[in-house]
């Protein structure tokens, strides 16, 4: 990581408009970030580059966000997990956190809320490294 790359991100949503709308959000603060539209995307990139966090839709056209939290913890255990919903409820945040989430954010994201939650995030990763 260069000294002006605070982290590196994977955004995960099938929706192409909400991944360019958190790309540039999250580029615009010195992040490096990457994209998949998919689970299987998301799982082959996360198996060839690391990432200190992944911003996970729930709902993704090939796999339930949930079974990809599960999927990555695996793969990636120090990896923060951050999912991006736009069907909140009691039920999803309860299966995210239990599956491997370490924050829950509902659609449409407050961009500031986002950037906090990442930064807090990336935060605790670096505590833990310690």
């Amino acid at each position: 990581m260069s000294e002006t790359e605070k982290g590196r991100i994977i955004v995960i949503d099938d929706d192409d408009g909400i991944r360019k709308v958190l790309a540039a959000a999250l580029e615009s603060e010195h992040y490096a970030v990457d994209t998949a539209s998919n689970g299987k995307q998301a799982i082959e990139k996360s198996q060839t580059n690391f990432y200190n966090l992944a911003l996970v839709d729930i709902r993704l056209p090939d796999i339930d966000g949930t079974k990809l939290l599960s999927s990555m913890k695996e793969t990636t255990p120090e990896m923060r997990k951050v999912v991006l919903t736009g069907y909140p409820g009691i039920q999803n945040a309860i299966d995210a956190v239990n599956k491997g989430a370490h924050a829950y954010l509902v659609k449409p994201v407050d961009m500031d809320e986002l950037l906090r939650t990442v930064e807090d995030q990336l935060k605790k990763q670096r505590e833990m490294k310690e």
